[in-house]
């Protein structure tokens, strides 16, 4: 079975990058560019996995989390927060509000793919 990805990430480099790598491991990958974008895609096609930045236009990172974790139609999927701002209160919010895993940019491609290989695996 097919892992599909969905990134929610706003620079397209980023969005290149992971797509790229995720795609050379047998991952399938849509991406969204704003919060509104992935909850709009998270409710109409779930994804096995999350890959969420923090700074999003129009809804950021920590409230998509939340909604995702409070809806209980989403909330059992993974979460890999992908981000620049790697201060221990980001972390600590989004471990609370329910993120599986917490990363920052600039990563490792091999990091990047065994933690979404980990999450997509449970």
């Amino acid at each position: 079975m097919v892992c599909r990805v969905l990134i929610a990430e706003d620079e397209p480099h980023i969005v290149e990058s992971l797509s790229f790598v995720l795609q050379r491991e047998g991952f399938s990958v849509s991406a969204v560019l704003d919060g509104e974008a992935a909850m709009r895609a998270l409710r109409s096609e779930a994804p096995d996995l999350l890959i969420l930045d923090l700074m999003l236009p129009r809804m950021n990172g920590f409230e998509v989390l939340k909604a995702l974790k409070s809806d209980p139609a989403l909330k059992s999927i993974p979460v890999l927060i992908l981000t620049a701002k790697g201060q221990a209160q980001d972390r600590r919010l989004a471990e609370e509000i329910g993120a599986d895993c917490f990363m920052t940019k600039p990563f490792s491609n091999r990091d990047i793919v065994e933690q979404a290989r980990r999450l997509s695996a449970r």
